[in-house]
């Protein structure tokens, strides 16, 4: 006999916002599966908007509520009978930030909550996180996102610290990240991974997820530096009309997509890992898994 429940996430982030729908199996004796039944993903930047004048435009206002009605209606027709919204960086800056979350609960009916980067690290690391890899190791989790970059570094399947940075692609696009932002992230990394012998990378993110996706590479083998290394090389070799067409980047990806493999071989540099893995994870996954738990 088995038990199956519907569970959905929001995740609004500064490059995009995303709908994940789950199916959580439950069945006596055994560990819960969380199968994905659904991923809506809307390419609406709003990290372009938080970042450069403050404020989320009228224009973007009106694509987030259709966009939140939409989801409303899909949830509706799978059944989901629990969801979270969380927005992330660029919520978290835009001054009518808090204006939007109102605005869209009176035209949606969705509950939005603006989250800060700690929390935001906090939820991706209630996934499986810890059961992918071999927890007696030392990794160090770095989730890029839009408009920030979370550090998590585990050791002996704990957190040992966590930090986020205000670092993100679309900063970077829009020459947002100064150099003293780049030595406080060096900083950070050399000193909570000197008193380990051997620290490797765990990749969270759209770009990453890309990157990985095209080494046609296997889930659980990882990527070397040298690979990323070579692929960010050959990203810059192309313009960005290139990686549309010959790579079949989304447009909203083809650009920040180099400036997130920079921070990715940054962190491998600094922290001297040599691998990165990929598991599928991220905040919505996070959402998931922690409302199932109960950890939110």
């Amino acid at each position: 006999m088995i038990t199956l429940k519907k569970y959905a996430a929001i995740d609004i982030g500064s490059n995009a916002m995303r709908l994940l729908i789950v199916n959580i199996i439950e069945q006596e004796g055994k560990e819960p599966q969380f199968n994905k039944s659904s991923l809506v993903r809307v390419p609406i930047r709003l990290g372009q908007d938080a970042f450069t004048v403050g404020e989320i435009s009228e224009e973007n206002i009106d694509r987030m509520c259709d966009a939140m009605t939409a989801f409303h209606l899909l949830m509706k027709v799978h059944k989901v009978t629990s969801y979270r919204a969380f927005a992330t960086s660029a919520m978290r800056e835009a001054y009518n930030g808090k204006e939007i979350v109102d605005l869209i609960h009176e035209k949606s009916k969705v509950t939005i909550e603006i989250i800060d980067g700690k929390k935001e690290a906090a939820i991706i690391a209630s996934t499986d996180l810890l059961h992918l890899l071999h927890t007696e190791q030392t990794y160090l989790f770095v989730d890029v996102g839009g408009g920030s970059t979370e550090f998590t570094l585990f050791s002996n399947g704990k957190i040992v610290s966590s930090r986020s940075f205000k670092a993100g692609t679309v900063r970077l696009l829009n020459n947002m990240v100064c150099e003293v932002v780049w030595q406080e992230i060096e900083k950070w990394i050399k000193t909570n991974t000197a008193d380990y012998e051997e620290v490797t990378l765990i990749g969270s993110g759209g770009n990453i997820n890309k990157l990985f996706k095209m080494s046609g590479k296997t889930q659980e083998k990882p990527l070397s530096y040298i690979y990323i290394n070579s692929q960010y090389a050959f990203l810059n070799s192309l313009t960005y009309d290139q990686r549309i067409s010959e790579l079949g980047l989304n447009p909203d990806r083809a650009d920040v997509i180099i400036p997130a493999v920079r921070i990715y071989l940054n962190a491998m540099k600094w922290s001297g890992a040599r691998q990165i893995y990929v598991p599928k994870i991220g905040l919505s996954d996070g959402i998931v898994k922690a409302m199932y738990y109960q950890k939110i």
